[in-house]
Formats: structure tokens, sequence, C-alpha cells
């Protein structure tokens, strides 16, 4: 049966890499009528404001949507279009999964990991303001709700693949509060409903040095919303780059999967952009609306052409002599 999609191509890359997604997804045989949705800078131009209503709506509408990245200025200008999309639908859980894959040099060797974020509130609630001239102020939020739920999301995540331990990173020695309330959220979750799951909780200054001495030690990394994102990057340098990981923001009403990397302005529109994270993200998506043999394919595919195809079709960021166009064409191909 066909399925509708929405599809944000998003700025600088963006529709180069997301090209690259839908191209390999049809050629798997899984029939799907993608909704072209505007966000971003491109959306500024036309709308008058990077997240129009009709794209949150269409994406209420349709359940799933698959995004390239979008431009956020920093330091002024609009609103984090990405901040935007996970309020206005929920999207409460960010999941990142982080693997070694076949062909990619990388400093570390059997790392499988999955960092869960929170994805709605803590510092990133951007509640700032100017007390006095020269002073700024942001507040923190956590919730006793919010929490919990991504504290249930994490264990049942981690249950239901078969993953064997949680691991909270936290700094409630110092934010005894909001980091506190985050830690016995989890202990309680834990231990009224997976008692079975092990888990530990790590300061995450002593986290992330753990993660570069052995990041075969992790499993399910759970965090709040500014250290998941941090980490979440950290993590992706153990594989080989923001290129190689992708990501999927889950709520109780939709979900919006998309690469982790930006837009690459000094790249943009020279085809040599690596589509790989957003094909790895239409895994996922695949995988979450229940099309897993499509899904296995796609990854077999490009775990084939990275371990035995021919240098020059990869992108120059992973090793190769190739473009964003040469490389889909190996995945279609080894399809």
């Amino acid at each position: 049966m066909k399925r509708t999609i929405g599809l944000i191509r998003g700025d600088g890359i963006g529709p180069e890499v997301t090209g690259a997604a839908v191209r390999v997804v049809e050629a798997a045989g899984v029939e799907v009528d993608w909704v072209e949705l505007p966000a971003g800078a491109s959306a500024l131009a036309e709308y008058g404001h990077p997240l129009p209503e009709r794209t949150t709506a269409a994406i209420l509408g349709h359940k799933v949507c698959l995004k390239g990245p979008v431009a956020t200025p920093i330091g002024e200008g609009f609103t984090s279009v990405n901040v935007l999309l996970r309020r206005r639908l929920g999207l409460y859980a960010a999941v990142r999964p982080v693997r070694s894959l076949p062909g990619i040099n990388s400093r570390y060797e059997n790392v499988d990991l999955v960092v869960v974020r929170e994805n709605t509130e803590g510092l990133y609630s951007g509640i700032e303001h100017e007390v006095v001239s020269g002073v700024v102020e942001s507040l923190k939020v956590a919730t006793l709700s919010a929490c919990t739920r991504i504290a249930r999301w994490a264990f049942d995540y981690a249950e239901s693949r078969g993953r064997r331990k949680v691991t909270v990173f936290h700094k409630a020695n110092i934010m005894k509060m909001s980091d506190g309330l985050f830690l016995r959220s989890a202990r309680r979750i834990r231990q009224a409903f997976y008692p079975d799951i092990e888990y530990e909780e790590l300061i995450i200054d002593n986290g992330c040095m753990q993660l570069v001495v052995d990041p075969s030690r992790f499993d399910v990394l759970l965090m709040e919303n500014l250290y998941g994102d941090l980490v979440s990057d950290l993590c992706s340098g153990l594989v080989g780059g923001l290129g190689v990981v992708p990501g999927g923001n889950l709520g109780a009403d939709c979900a919006v999967f998309e690469a982790v990397h930006g837009t690459a302005p000094d790249i943009a529109g020279k085809g040599i952009a690596n589509p790989l994270a957003c094909i790895m993200s239409a895994v996922m998506m695949l995988n979450h609306l229940g099309q897993t043999s499509a899904a296995e394919r796609i990854k077999g595919a490009y775990d084939k052409v990275l371990t035995h195809g021919d240098r020059g079709d990869l992108t120059p960021d992973i090793g190769g002599r190739g473009t964003t166009q040469s490389f889909t064409q190996a995945i279609v191909d080894a399809l």
C-alpha cells in the first residue's frame, strides 16, 4: 500500500541528501507519495516564517516526515526550526543510533550504542531574558512528566531491542533539583518496570571521558536535552562523523526522521555531500512504519557498498573520490 510521507528538503546540502534518500527508498520498492513541505531559510523567504503552520499540520496529518538539515542563524535571527518542530509536534524522544560501519575508518571498532535525549525542555526551552543591561538569564526547565516520559521510553526501547544496559548522564552534583529530578525519574521507572535491565549513572564530564576511553562499555545512553545534543555529536565522532549517523524524533502522534549533520553551505551545490546519514535516517523511518524488509535491504546495500564498493563511488568525507550521485547509484545498484 502506498504511504504518504512528508518531505522537508531543507537548506544547503539538504535537497541533495534528501533527494538521494528518496531515490534509494523508491529503489527498494517502497511505494511513497512524498508531500514536500516548506521549512527553514527558504520557507522564511517565501512564507515569512521558517516553519509555516501548514508544515506542522501536514506532519500531524501524515504522521511521519523525512527531513533534511535546515539553517539556523547563530546568535540572532529566527528560532531554531528543529526546536519549533519538536515543541509543536510533541517530539519528546530523540534517538540516535551510533554503530561502527564496515569500510569507515575510525579510532574505534565495535561501537554499538544509542543516545536517547529528552527533546522538549531543559535549557532548550528557550526561556531567556535580559535581567539588566549586560546580564542575560536562561532558565533550565525540568518537569516530572517529561522526565518520567523519556525514562519510560528509553527503558522500553532497550527492552524491545534486546539492549542490556541504560546509562544516565547527568550533572546532579551541581544541578541538584533539575538533574536530580531526571535521575529520580529514571530510577523509579527502572525499579518499577524494568528491573532486569542493567542501570548506571555517570556525571556527564566523567561519562564523556569514559566514552572516548572505551565506547564499547555503553549501550543505551539517556540524558536531558542539552547533554544529549552535545553527546550525540561526540558519539558520531567515534564512528566516522556526522555523515554516517542517523536520527529520529518521536512523539505520541508523529515522528520526524533526519540526518544529524548541518546544512554544510561550503559544499552545497558541489555534488559531493555524503547522503548516507539521510539514507540511514530513512531506514529508521521505514522500520518505524513496519517496512522492515525494505529497511534491511537498504542497510545491507549500503553496508555492501562501504565494504566492497569502489572507493571512487564514495564521497570524499569517508575516504572516497566520488559524488553524491555516484554513492547513491552504487547503493541503488546493490539493491
